[in-house]
């Protein structure tokens, strides 16, 4: 996994490099109400996908900006967000990042997330433990929700009716402080990092979790759906935390009725 963890380093700085070049001269269009795409979105989705494709020119490749070359004869399939938070990024809001995953035999085995504005690289392989530029990451050790950092991802154009806002207000008296924040990707690294006790969303692609998810992982951290089962990267369902009794506590207030 050494290899495929360093190219996806590399490839991840590689987009970073491509998002602070775009920072000042970049024009935004609405893909649907509310969802942002750049040209910094597409060329660095670009830079990424040349640099991976000509070291891996047989493997499978997805990304969020229309990237999808299907190999069904191989194994290995890269899962690409080239700007993850690009609404943050429009407005100048430094909470964004680069997320580049890797799947083997369907299985998610190695990420990386990259922020360029605090130029920290968060990675990960299966069995080899998760790094915040190349230090050890820790989880949290809070253990109750009373006293967590939780964040939950809503879908874009959202309206006050949506079951994800009202799960949102839902948790509001239960955790010590509830938030939104913009990058899936980053959230997940957080938790990771131990910044955050916990994450949470039914509105995310691929691309939005699968670095993330092995960092969370890889830390000890707990990843399943928001009602205890199995994660699916291809599902838009994830409940992501510390390990403590937190992801319990979490799916007991997901499970009553809203």
């Amino acid at each position: 996994m050494l290899e495929f963890l360093q190219a996806a380093e590399e490839a991840a700085r590689r987009g970073g490099h491509v998002l602070r070049a775009w920072s000042s001269k970049f024009t935004v269009r609405e893909k649907s109400r509310s969802n942002l795409v750049t040209e910094a979105d597409f060329a660095a989705q670009q830079a990424i996908h040349d640099f991976l494709r000509g070291r891996y020119p047989h493997h499978g490749f997805h990304g969020e900006e229309g990237l999808n070359e299907v190999r069904p004869d191989s194994p290995y399939r890269w899962i690409i967000d080239p700007l993850d938070g690009t609404t943050n990024y429009v407005h100048g809001f430094p909470y964004f990042a680069v997320s580049i995953g890797m799947e083997y035999e369907g299985r998610l085995v190695v990420g990386a997330i990259f922020d360029p504005t605090r130029d920290e690289m968060f990675l990960a392989a299966q069995g080899g433990g998760a790094t915040l530029n190349r230090r050890p990451l820790r989880r949290s050790d809070v253990t109750e929700l009373s006293q967590a950092m939780v964040v939950a991802s809503l879908p874009v154009a959202t309206s006050p009716d949506d079951v994800a806002v009202k799960r949102f207000l839902k948790m509001l008296p239960h955790a010590q402080t509830v938030q939104r924040t913009g990058s899936a990707a980053l959230n997940l690294a957080y938790v990771a990092a131990g910044r955050l006790d916990g994450f949470w969303s039914t509105s995310l692609k691929p691309w939005d979790m699968a670095a993330g998810v092995v960092l969370v992982e890889e830390t000890g951290g707990s990843v399943t759906r928001l009602d205890g089962g199995p994660f699916d990267v291809n599902q838009p369902n994830l409940l992501a935390t510390n390990g403590s009794g937190i992801h319990q506590e979490l799916m007991h207030h997901f499970a009553e009725r809203i």
